[in-house]
């Protein structure tokens, strides 16, 4: 499968570094991934291609007029109608992004990615012509691109083939175990990784990960993305599902805290 992301700035040239490493880069040159960039300022209609005015009602900043957005999300489905398409709008009002809304997008074949900036968009855009509006977290930015790179990255690394490495995707932070309910909405934090030397600084690497009892292994790792995620994002255990042992576990863990 192919994944077409259609991204909508008027920053194009922001994406030029972000396309040429890593996993983006991966992605397109394995065929996983086709990414275009679209200059808003394209789907203009006047001399100085003008894509935001002032707010009505007053107050600072600019707003992105909904003309041309709709303009360029139009001309993009028109391309492929008979595909299953998100159209994404980034916004720090929008939801927020995780592994599972990550997971989600991630069976879709076109996504279009739209980059806010200013004061944001015309609401008529978020009301008519958007299916998501996404927000990577509780914080402001100036403009929709990191997150848009953020999007692509969280979702196409979900691909099979993509990473090369599946296995480590359920080992991931936050990723959903197998078989979860539906209503589990986030796995545990990783567990600790160590590699060689097995001794650096007089700091040691645990001697069950070199005494290669898998089972052994398997607990510990098991022991210790609890206890992470008991000290760190306690939130996250009351949507994970546990079974007796990792509850005893916890349950030490507190009273050793005494």
């Amino acid at each position: 499968m192919t994944m077409t992301f259609d991204v909508i700035t008027i920053f194009p040239e922001f994406f030029g570094s972000i396309l040429g490493h890593g996993l983006l880069k991966r992605a397109m040159a394995s065929g996983h991934a086709t990414i275009r960039l679209h200059d808003l300022r394209n789907y203009t209609d006047d001399r100085h291609r003008t894509v935001d005015d002032r707010p009505f009602g007053g107050g600072p900043g600019m707003v992105f007029k909904p003309e041309p957005l709709f303009r360029a999300v139009e001309a993009l489905c028109s391309e492929a109608p008979e595909k299953s398409r998100r159209v994404i709008l980034l916004s720090p009002q929008g939801r927020l992004l995780s592994q599972v809304v990550a997971e989600e997008l991630s069976h879709a074949e076109h996504l279009i990615l739209i980059c806010g900036r200013y004061e944001g968009v015309d609401e008529r855009v978020a009301e008519n012509l958007v299916t998501d509006e996404l927000s990577i977290g509780d914080f402001v930015l100036s403009g929709g691109e990191l997150p848009a790179a953020v999007v692509m990255e969280a979702t196409l690394r979900l691909l099979p083939g993509v990473l090369g490495n599946e296995e480590s995707i359920g080992q991931d932070s936050f990723a959903v175990p197998a078989g979860a309910p539906a209503e589990v909405r986030h796995g545990l934090l990783d567990c600790p990784h160590y590699t060689r030397p097995a001794e650096f600084r007089d700091w040691k690497v645990p001697e069950v990960l070199l005494s290669g009892d898998h089972a052994q292994i398997r607990q510990w790792r098991r022991r210790r993305a609890l206890e992470k995620t008991w000290r760190r994002r306690p939130d996250l255990l009351a949507q994970v599902p546990l079974s007796e042992e990792d509850r005893r576990w916890l349950e030490e863990l507190k009273r050793m805290e005494m």
